[in-house]
């Protein structure tokens, strides 16, 4: 997706698609269709209610209108790592889920979704809370969101067409071998192990790709290795079973193999994410540092 201009003007969102775009109702479908990757039911609503204007070389949208907030704010908001009038990344600590799977949950506000709305609301910024991806709950790392329902489509549409890419790395138990690879291997549910996923020829294809940064022994002894990861498909826990099926279960991850017995969580950190932004279409990449308990796991030089 090439670069373009596009400007927040109030509830409406402005941009220059050239003369020739705007000549005739046609012509402008296509480009919002097709360029824009607008989703035909949006298209609908904004003609059915004066949502697209023209004015000179200029189009303009409706997507900005002022919505309620679903989400219960926490008490603290998220830590932003960056932020525009479309899509905002934040960073997940370990331990608190992007969302809540539970009344217990929602009623805590103990979800990366509610300190999303806290600084929705410390902001004063009237959107609902979109997540585009997500996290394990013990997973550190960035999680992209959507500010408006039309960066939300584009923005869905991308990670369905795996146009937007999340790097990952994790300490793992063992020396790998080889020490680059890709693992093609279906995940499904554990039909004996609930919360528990495995791999299984009837689950879902699932694609990993890896390579060995660092291997040795760490301070006491272990062998294990630090290892860069990409997902090509995006399914639950699939990282973790994975690397647990070759024989290389992460450290901390009880419920697939790995020991606690130097981390209380499994070591796996979201490094960085790269996508195109849904109005620009210029490339956006965040960089996140390891947190304090995963750097006490380098290897010693």
């Amino acid at each position: 997706m090439s670069e373009r201009y596009w400007k927040k003007r109030g509830e409406w969102l402005e941009f220059m698609p050239g003369r020739a775009v705007l000549t005739d109702e046609a012509h402008m479908e296509q480009w919002l269709r097709h360029t824009l990757r607008v989703p035909l039911h949006l298209f609908k609503t904004w003609k059915t209610t004066d949502g697209i204007k023209t004015a000179g070389d200029r189009l303009r949208l409706r997507v900005f209108a002022a919505e309620h907030g679903d989400v219960e704010p926490a008490d603290e908001p998220a830590h932003i790592l960056y932020e525009d009038d479309a899509c905002l990344v934040a960073y997940k600590p370990a331990g608190m889920p992007v969302h809540a799977a539970d009344a217990a949950q929602d009623k805590a506000r103990s979800t990366l979704a509610h300190a999303i709305a806290c600084h929705y609301a410390w902001t004063g910024q009237e959107v609902r809370v979109r997540h585009i991806h997500r996290l394990d709950a013990d997973t550190t790392g960035p999680v992209l969101y959507a500010k408006t329902a039309l960066s939300h489509a584009i923005l869905d549409e991308s990670m369905r067409e795996k146009r937007i890419q999340r790097h990952y790395v994790a300490w793992v138990h063992g020396k790998v071998t080889p020490v680059s690879g890709t693992i093609d291997a279906p995940i499904g549910k554990d039909r004996h192990h609930r919360g528990r996923r495995r791999v299984t020829p009837n689950g879902d294809r699932a694609i990993t790709h890896y390579e060995v940064m660092a291997a040795g022994k760490d301070h006491d002894g272990e062998e294990t290795s630090a290892v860069a990861l990409t997902l090509e498909t995006g399914r639950t826990h699939q990282i973790r079973v994975h690397m647990s099926y070759k024989g290389f279960p992460l450290l901390g991850d009880v419920l697939y193999g790995g020991s606690s017995e130097k981390l209380n969580r499994q070591a796996l950190h979201g490094r960085k994410l790269s996508f195109c932004h849904p109005f620009g279409g210029q490339h956006i990449e965040i960089e996140v540092p390891l947190p304090d308990d995963l750097e006490r796991l380098l290897l010693p030089v």
